[in-house]
């Protein structure tokens, strides 16, 4: 198959795809497929696809009034601290308490080994460490 008409395709589908998406994981597949394809061929596609799943499936980054008010949020009194690693996309353990934000409840937020972090409340995955 010619490179060309590839990479024509791969175009076409992912200015449909974007247009017609409701949620950043489908684009972020039908991308990571799309480019997989034009490097890999089929194999590249599948690896693509995937990838692209897991990368597009990240929530949007929190805005910057949501960071402010994590940041100025009071400290609670009791220390909390983990043998974890905090880590961005990782949910936090079960015994962590998050607080919502309270005018954006797509967030919350958790204050852990002194660091402060934004989180997805249903899934408790960590959006953001606060440096």
């Amino acid at each position: 198959m010619n490179i060309k008409a590839v990479g024509i395709a791969a175009s076409i589908l992912l200015a449909s795809t974007s247009a017609f998406a409701q949620s950043s994981t489908v684009t972020g597949a039908v991308g990571g497929a799309a480019t997989g394809a034009i490097v890999g061929g089929p194999v590249g596609a599948a690896v693509g696809g995937i990838v692209g799943g897991v990368a597009g499936s990240v929530i949007d980054p929190p805005p910057q009034k949501v960071i402010t008010y994590v940041q100025q949020a009071p400290a609670p009194t009791e220390r909390v601290v983990v043998k974890e690693k905090v880590v961005v996309g990782q949910p936090l353990p079960e015994t962590v308490v998050v607080t919502p934000v309270p005018d954006d409840p797509k967030y919350a937020y958790a204050i852990i080994n002194d660091q402060r972090v934004i989180v997805e409340p249903s899934s408790r995955k960590v959006i953001q460490v606060i440096q």
